[in-house]
């Protein structure tokens, strides 16, 4: 793997800002073990099964979170954006491969470094519970995404989780003649495995959405929303 850690100067609080309700003495230490990753498009992280002695937050850019299956297909189970946590502290090998799917950037900490912060300080501890609990309630949403029969319901679905969480992402949003525009950050491909769908049916979907008046396609991966 080509990625270069490097030592930050930055304040961790700045860069995650649920981190500065932390202790000063138990941030001061944050500060002192975090390290600072870039990662290219398309860069791999970590690969699942791995021994991945990293965890840490996204700070810019998306982390695709990839399943490869026995027959060799890989899909795309999840997104990472700005603010949520990767890794699993006091655990085993990660289950999912993770991959930049545009120029991200990453705080890291070494686990057992940061194992031994959150065993120390119940203000940590609650801000990783809090992680975990969002990611869950993230899923369940996820599920109601999912459970609409038409694929293009679950598309508006997407289309609508990116308007919301994916807000801090740079580079996502614009205006064009008073709408909103939208860069899909992942392939149709992508696309189409989390909504448990195929690429044509996908595109098929786009379509349908830019029929009922609801978007422009300006390309294929840029859309002007008008609503959903």
């Amino acid at each position: 793997m080509s990625v270069v850690p490097k030592k930050t100067g930055t304040c961790v609080s700045s860069m995650i800002p649920e981190l500065a309700n932390v202790p000063e003495d138990i941030l001061a230490e944050l500060n002192q073990i975090c390290q600072v990753r870039k990662l290219d498009a398309g860069q791999v992280l970590t690969d699942a099964g791995d021994a991945f002695d990293t965890v840490g937050f996204v700070t810019d850019g998306i982390l695709r979170m990839q399943k490869t299956l026995p027959d060799g297909r890989q899909h795309v189970v999840g997104l990472l954006v700005p603010g949520d946590m990767f890794g699993r502290v006091f655990d085993g090998p990660m289950q999912f491969a993770l991959e930049a799917a545009i120029e991200s950037t990453l705080l890291t900490f070494r686990r057992n470094l940061f194992e031994a912060l959150l065993s120390r300080s119940p203000a940590l501890d609650r801000i990783i519970l809090l992680q975990f609990l969002t990611e869950i309630d993230r899923s369940r949403d996820w599920m109601i995404v999912l459970s609409n029969p038409r694929v293009r319901g679950r598309l508006a679905g997407f289309l609508l989780t990116l308007c919301s969480r994916f807000q801090t992402v740079e580079n996502l949003f614009g205006t064009m003649n008073g709408r909103l525009t939208v860069r899909i950050p992942i392939s149709r491909a992508d696309v189409a495995h989390l909504l448990g769908a195929r690429p044509e049916s996908i595109s098929r979907a786009f379509h349908a959405l830019a029929d009922d008046g609801l978007l422009e396609i300006i390309r294929p991966d840029l859309v002007a929303i008008d609503s959903l």
